[in-house]
């Protein structure tokens, strides 16, 4: 923060007004103190976590209410749906086809293997853990999804893939959240130049975009399983990554005590 906003910011509080507002919210402000600070176990990181599985349940509903009641967003989906199959060409399906495979099951399954791996040899434990709740646990939720609402794939004359399972949400797509995601927030702890750090997430959610475009492109989902599968990703990929942290800071304040 700048000087003079720092120099600004305490001469408010330092204000009669300040004061007796201190005074009479004093609880109120305690516990903002505490769920803000990045220090407390139940601070800062739960509250972002809290936050963001809040915001991606919330979405998700949204977007299964209008799935289930073919409300204006499936409108879209089938304008979306068949713009994309008209413009299909030979050369951009082939990259697609590439661009999709970066959250194929056996791509999805060795890089989750190799993570797990190289977290296990450099004993982050609490990072493991949070890789296995996140990927393995977000398939499993995945398919509970799919088996719950039962919505049938896009459907052309000409396809370009084949699938005969459920389509919302989409399961590349909410692998890739996952298994992307994770990454990207563990290049937010663990790398320490600027920079690199913010080069590294945001190529990191291109990917997730990108392979859900890809899905879309291919004709294998409609835009509202994509958005679906994103918002469903975050929330599951915040839960697990804050639970994780939350008893990893509990345990070393336990320690500490």
């Amino acid at each position: 923060m700048p000087k003079y906003l720092t120099r600004l910011w305490r001469m408010l509080l330092a204000s009669p007004r300040a004061a007796r507002l201190s005074r009479r919210f004093e609880r109120q402000i305690r516990f903002l103190k505490h769920r803000l600070s990045p220090e407390e176990y139940l601070g800062l990181h739960l509250t972002m976590g809290a936050l963001a599985l809040i915001a991606g349940v919330w979405l998700f509903g949204a977007i299964a209410e209008d799935v289930v009641t073919n409300d204006p967003l499936t409108i879209i989906d089938r304008q979306v749906a068949l713009w994309l199959h008209s413009h299909g060409t030979p050369q951009r399906t082939g990259w697609m086809l590439e661009a999709t495979s970066l959250a194929s099951p056996a791509v999805i399954g060795i890089s989750t293997t190799v993570a797990a791996l190289v977290l296990f040899r450099r004993r982050l434990w609490y990072r493991l853990l949070a890789l296995a709740l996140s990927v393995p646990g977000g398939l499993v939720l995945n398919l509970l999804l799919k088996s719950a609402f039962a919505r049938e794939r896009p459907h052309f004359d000409e396809p370009i893939v084949k699938l005969t399972d459920f389509s919302f949400p989409s399961g590349h797509t909410m692998m890739a959240t996952l298994f992307y995601g994770l990454l990207a927030v563990l290049a937010a702890v663990h790398v320490k130049s600027r920079r690199l750090r913010v080069l590294i997430v945001v190529a990191l959610c291109l990917i997730i975009l990108l392979v859900g475009f890809s899905r879309m492109y291919l004709g294998a989902h409609y835009l509202s399983d994509v958005l679906g599968a994103i918002t469903m990703g975050v929330a599951w990929l915040a839960l697990c990554v804050t639970a994780v942290d939350t008893l990893r800071r509990r345990r070393a304040a336990l320690k500490a005590n």
